[in-house]
């Protein structure tokens, strides 16, 4: 296996976090805030995050290169031999503040070992507040069409990773309507690792379109107290997945990554509910009845 040039695949995500920065802050209205940080084993990064923004409460676009000796809890998870790491990416969740809305999530990162192993991970998914069929038809179409560009079985087989991993098992719930998600491609399905960067890069450019579309669908449709108190309470269901489950904060504390850049998932404010009820034929039912595995969107 031919292992990539690690810097030009660190410039590439500095740079995706430039164009989606710029993107974003351009349709709000709101600058990022930059805040750059070291890590005492290696490495470091820049967070950007938005507060307070006309649509969007809090949106986070991390950018990290750490490396160093390999923690035991990270070798035992991938069953590795001790050597040491290489890890960057970029890492994006945005909370809008309008509740049709939907939250999104994307992560897009390359690891390497001084031993010679090395893979390329990541996904994006959505979450709405309100599952809208059409919306979610088109969200899937947009990460198909990237998908097929590569490879013809990519978007079906990440497509069912992605209802497996972002699933609240304690809910018995999909965390939404989920996306694609992929790890440890190493050049799979006859792909080169130079080509799988590049499905990697084409994820990545697809996030700004996507959700700004999605923004201007949105962030205009009047809402009141019913729909506010329900986008909180899935924002905690939100935090759950984040906290209980998620890989890529469990490994950013088992690094000892930056803990303000690595909790920017969390949303500003998120309520839980005691044993909360909603109305058969509403909404918030309907979405409900849809936080499932396996769901068709598109067709």
């Amino acid at each position: 296996m031919t292992v990539p040039d690690k810097v030009a695949i660190e410039s590439w995500f500095k740079e995706l976090q430039d164009q989606i920065c710029a993107s974003i802050s351009a349709l709000d209205g709101t600058p990022f805030m930059e805040d750059a940080w070291t890590r005492q084993e290696g490495g470091g990064g820049r967070s950007r995050i938005l507060a307070g923004g006309a649509m969007l409460a809090k949106a986070g676009v991390n950018f990290s290169a750490v490396y160093g000796k390999t923690p035991e809890k990270i070798l035992q998870a991938l069953k590795l031999e001790q050597s040491d790491f290489y890890a960057t990416g970029i890492s994006i969740v945005m909370h809008p503040v309008n509740p049709w809305c939907p939250i999104i999530h994307m992560n897009t990162r390359y690891f390497q070992m001084s031993n010679g192993i090395a893979w390329f991970g990541g996904g994006i998914d959505l979450t709405p507040h309100y599952i809208i069929p059409e919306q979610a038809a088109f969200f899937h179409s947009q990460i198909k069409k990237v998908c097929d560009q590569h490879h013809p079985a990519y978007y079906n087989e990440f497509k069912r990773w992605a209802d497996e991993y972002f699933y609240i098992s304690h809910r018995q719930e999909t965390r939404g309507i989920g996306g694609i998600f992929f790890d440890h491609l190493k050049g799979d399905k006859d792909l080169s690792m130079l080509q799988t960067f590049e499905f990697v890069k084409d994820v990545g450019a697809s996030f700004a379109p996507i959700y700004t579309h999605l923004l201007k669908e949105n962030h205009s449709k009047p809402y009141g107290e019913n729909e506010q108190a329900w986008q909180m309470l899935r924002r905690g269901r939100y935090v759950e997945f984040n906290l209980v489950y998620d890989k890529g904060t469990k490994f950013g504390l088992d690094t000892n990554g930056r803990t303000e850049s690595i909790l920017m998932s969390l949303p500003p404010i998120a309520h839980w509910e005691y044993n909360k009820k909603v109305e058969e034929g509403s909404m918030e039912m309907f979405t409900l009845n849809h936080l499932k595995k396996e769901i068709n969107w598109i067709s």
